[in-house]
């Protein structure tokens, strides 16, 4: 949107602007003088003693004005030398007018209080009452002029001392008042500074926001919006002053309902070009009138995390505090069965029976010991990684431990100096875990397929971990990622729980990319690495 900055200039500006309309009315004034001269109809008393020097006088200050009017415009000098100068003129070509006038009860002394009011306001400071010292000596001279060279009409030093002290009254609430106009002016100056230093403030704060923030105007136009709107629904132009409708089409049709009363406030809409689901939250900036919308965009999944943090949170410390309890008593089974199955009483029968126990008990250890790791996981330390030669070493230590030819797992690089942030070891474990399934549940020559590359649009670097099994049933698929969840008999349900945990504590998501009967796609999707914040 666009705002009134506060420029530099602008007092100065507003300065010689007002220079301008005073000399606007000097010019006004002189030019009803000579129009009267030359129309022939001059009323009395003006030019009543001298009406050739009054017309002389009147005609120099018509012209004086025209060239103030120039240098007004030009600048130059000063500002406050021009104020001086302009006013001096005004006095003096006053004065004179009033000389030519006969004196005091000509009413020019109230064009003399003009004129010192308006130099005491346009410059403020102790030469306001210098103006009014001269417009009062300026009257006194005609006065001792009259009652030493003239005769009519007598000097009135009375008049003459009340108009003086006028003129200082003048000067003095003219500076009073400038350097309150001055005070207000520095006051709304400081003003617009804080309003711009706060406007920047807060459109720093509206861009790192999280949420997507985007505010419409009446005729459903995005007049404001944050980078994270336009990542979430999957933009990266700018889209202000754009329709919503073109923008996300999903919104304003849950918009409209909302405004008609059959709609939500908050709904969950899948966008056309973005890559998650969002939560959209409408609320009426002008609650008296119907348009005027602020519209919330939260990613759905961080808010399941956040969620699901807090429930797993308090699951996982009596999860540990059971899994410290169990061990004690299943290592005594254990023990037992251990030397039950030494010995040489008991049949194959019973040694199967023995088996059975062993297995059984060391897939509750196994339960025990990942859960314990999940209590006791230390805070991720996030590193630049650089993919290629960590891929590498990851691939010859995996196919290494798992007794299985290179040739069965093929990666890609696109394109090769990809960079990523994320804790090294927990990579590590969350690659482990992935292609540990991928293997399992592999037919044909190729078990394993990793693919790395960066998204063209988002800048994004990803990790795709690809199988050729049958793929995943559609009853599976919405408790992929919840603890202790398995379809493997001997399973313990916490692996692809544990590699969610460790991505989520590095900002990195991990999600089910494809699933199909020829296999499915895992992608480990990392954040912009400029975008990313710190983890705690």
């Amino acid at each position: 949107m666009k705002q009134v900055l506060h420029k530099p200039g602008m007092q100065i500006d507003t300065s010689w602007r007002a220079l301008q309309y005073f000399n606007l009315y000097r010019f006004l004034i002189s030019l009803l003088f000579v129009g009267l001269i030359w129309i022939g109809q001059l009323p009395e008393p003006l030019g009543i003693y001298d009406q050739r020097f009054f017309a002389f006088v009147a005609h120099g200050y018509l012209f004086a004005s025209i060239v103030i009017a120039v240098v007004i415009s030009m600048q130059i000098p000063l500002y406050k030398m021009q104020v001086a100068v302009h006013v001096l003129i005004d006095i003096i070509a006053i004065s004179l007018m009033m000389y030519a006038s006969n004196g005091l009860d000509s009413g020019f002394g109230m064009l003399l209080i003009i004129a010192v009011a308006g130099g005491s306001i346009l410059c403020a400071g102790r030469i306001a009452i210098l103006f009014a010292a001269i417009a009062a000596l300026a009257v006194l001279s005609q006065e001792v002029y009259l009652q030493f060279f003239r005769y009519y009409p007598p000097p009135n030093y009375t008049h003459a001392g009340l108009l003086g002290i006028t003129f200082f009254a003048t000067a003095i609430l003219g500076h009073i008042l400038a350097a309150r106009v001055e005070k207000s002016e520095a006051l709304v100056k400081q003003q617009e500074v804080d309003l711009e230093s706060l406007a920047r403030l807060n459109e720093i704060i509206v861009q790192r926001m999280q949420a997507g923030i985007i505010v419409l105007d009446d005729g459903y136009r995005i007049r404001l919006s944050n980078e994270s709107a336009r990542m979430l629904l999957g933009l990266h132009e700018n889209i202000n002053n754009r329709p919503i409708a073109d923008i996300a089409p999903e919104i304003i049709g849950k918009l409209r309902k909302w405004l008609d009363g059959d709609g939500k406030h908050n709904v969950i809409i899948k966008p056309t070009r973005g890559e998650v689901d969002i939560q959209v939250s409408f609320t009426q900036l002008k609650p008296d009138k119907k348009f005027g919308i602020l519209i919330f965009l939260e990613d759905v999944a961080l808010m399941r995390q956040r969620a699901q943090q807090m429930k797993l949170a308090s699951l996982g410390r009596l999860a540990a505090s059971i899994a410290h309890e169990v061990r004690n008593p299943l290592g005594a089974i254990t023990h037992a069965s251990q030397l039950l199955s030494e010995a040489g009483q008991i049949n194959n029968e019973n040694n199967r029976l023995v088996e059975i126990i062993m297995d059984q008990s060391r897939r509750v250890n196994t339960i025990i010991e990942n859960v314990q790791h999940i209590s006791r996981r230390e805070p991720a330390t996030p590193q630049i990684i650089e993919i290629k030669p960590w891929l590498k070493d990851f691939i010859n230590e995996f196919t290494a431990r798992k007794n299985i030819p290179k040739e069965k797992v093929r990666s890609s690089i696109k394109p090769e100096d990809i960079m990523v942030r994320m804790d090294s070891s927990q990579l590590y474990q969350v690659l482990w875990n992935l292609a540990d399934n991928a293997i399992q549940y592999s037919t044909g020559n190729i078990l394993l397929e990793l693919h790395c590359g960066v998204k063209k649009d988002s800048q994004r670097a990803y990790i795709d971990i690809l199988d050729h099994g049958s793929g995943i049933k559609e009853e599976v698929l919405e408790h992929l990622f919840e603890p202790f969840f398995t379809t493997n008999p001997m399973g313990t349900g916490l692996g692809l729980y544990i590699a969610s945990e460790l991505c989520e504590a590095n900002q990195v998501a991990l999600n089910l990319y494809h699933n199909s009967t020829a296999g499915c796609c895992f992608r480990i999707h990392f954040p912009h690495m400029q975008k990313q914040h710190n983890v705690i």
